[in-house]
């Protein structure tokens, strides 16, 4: 990883920090190989499960409409690449999924929080979507993201730009 003077926990107007890491079928993106364009960047806990599941696919049905508008969007989560091509393939997604095995860039962005579930306390990845324009720097961040309505919402900030 590299740019270790962009602040940790970006908010809009920030340079989004820049990263490498290994996506679904085994080559590694680079954030900053994409300046130039937007990149909707969002986090999201587990590959596999019922909000994950929603979230990538709406991703993936809105994908051509990113396209057109020229975004990149890319999902992170700490599964590892082989669970990416799995959950890939399961539901036929069309976004491009990063494995962060080691939570570096998830840490970066302020997603890895302490989370509570039935009386327990445990560090987990906070559903988050950052949106990065063509310069490379942080546009909008929806935090504590519900997954309906929130594809829309975010192409509606893309087109925006």
């Amino acid at each position: 990883m590299s740019d270790t003077m962009t602040p940790a926990n970006p908010e809009p107007g920030q340079p989004a920090p820049d990263f490498a890491l290994p996506r679904d079928g085994g080559e590694e993106v680079r954030l900053s190989a994409h300046h130039g364009a937007p990149v909707v960047l969002y986090f999201y806990p587990r590959d596999d499960t019922s909000g994950c599941t929603r979230q990538a696919q709406d991703f993936t049905a809105r994908g051509a409409e990113f396209e057109l508008l020229g975004a990149r969007v890319l999902g992170v989560s700490k599964d590892t690449v082989s669970k990416h091509e799995k959950f890939r393939d399961k539901y036929g997604l069309g976004v491009t999924l990063l494995s962060d095995a080691e939570s570096e860039v998830c840490e970066r962005y302020g997603v890895w929080v302490e989370k509570k579930m039935y009386g327990k306390t445990f560090m987990g990845i906070e559903r988050t979507t950052f949106l990065i324009d063509a310069a490379g720097r942080v546009a909008r961040v929806w935090r504590k993201v519900k997954v309906p309505g929130h594809v829309e919402e975010v192409l509606d900030a893309v087109r925006a730009l």
